[in-house]
């Protein structure tokens, strides 16, 4: 079976409520309220979108995350009733991809996982259409048109002949989602594709948080902490010292700016 959309919270009663509404809305949700039961019920079904709960009784739901983003690149969303920037932090680190906290209005989540799984879907559909299967983060998104605009005259980018663009020290496989720097490579993760093939489109323009929240996550619906963890981790494997930044530069109080 393949639902769209599993819930793991060890509250019983939202987790019923929330699946209820999902499968009125039209998005069908399973659910399940321990970590045993939810790799359970994973092992013998499919699921476009993942709501997991940090606390799970004996479980963390961060160990849970772990070891999900060990066997699955489905996105995992964060809901809880913690909320510390720790805390978001921490989940978006290991591989959650949003963090949504409690209470939530049932509408607003419903809101943000239609947008969440049309991404996710899209992305599928795109990577079939062009023979990608099994492919790295990147791979089939349409990355190479996407970032084709931004290698106009007058930039520091060159575009080699096998898809891949240079800046400084620096290589982005547009194919593979690859990025290296020193000898070093590493490949990106979806969003952090997303986030740096529309850099690159717009380098050197400073890019206002909204419409990275517009254009990349394709809803309103996202956090200031979620954005800023995906920079971060950009800056990770594109700088030579993350914390001052040659390309990924912060305009406090506005957004970002990829200066190449």
């Amino acid at each position: 079976m393949h639902a769209s959309v599993f819930i793991i919270d060890d509250e019983v009663e939202l987790a019923q409520y929330t699946a209820k509404y999902f499968n009125a809305s039209g998005v069908k949700t399973e659910y399940a309220c321990d970590a045993q039961s939810a790799l359970a019920w994973l092992e013998e079904n499919t699921v476009s979108l993942i709501l997991l709960d940090i606390n799970l009784g004996k479980t963390s739901g961060f160990d849970l995350c772990q070891k999900l983003r060990r066997e699955t690149d489905v996105p995992i969303l964060f809901i809880s009733a913690r909320s510390s920037d720790d805390d978001m932090m921490l989940a978006l680190n290991i591989g959650g991809d949003d963090y949504v906290c409690k209470p939530y209005s049932l509408g607003v989540l419903l809101a943000k996982v239609k947008a969440v799984l049309k991404r996710y879907e899209n992305s599928k559909a795109a990577g079939k259409s062009s023979g990608a299967v099994g492919k790295a983060p990147g791979e089939g998104q349409g990355g190479s048109g996407m970032v084709s605009e931004a290698m106009e005259a007058g930039g520091e980018t060159e575009e080699s002949g096998d898809g891949r663009i240079w800046f400084d020290k620096i290589s982005v496989d547009l194919k593979s989602g690859i990025v290296s720097r020193d000898g070093h490579s590493e490949r990106l993760k979806a969003m952090e594709y997303k986030v740096l093939t529309y850099m690159l489109n717009n380098k050197n323009r400073i890019i206002p948080k909204d419409e990275f929240f517009e254009k990349v996550w394709e809803t309103e619906f996202v956090g200031d902490v979620t954005l800023n963890v995906h920079v971060r981790h950009l800056r990770e494997k594109l700088e030579e010292n993350p914390k001052e930044p040659k390309f990924i530069k912060t305009v406090w109080g506005v957004g970002f700016i990829l200066e190449i």
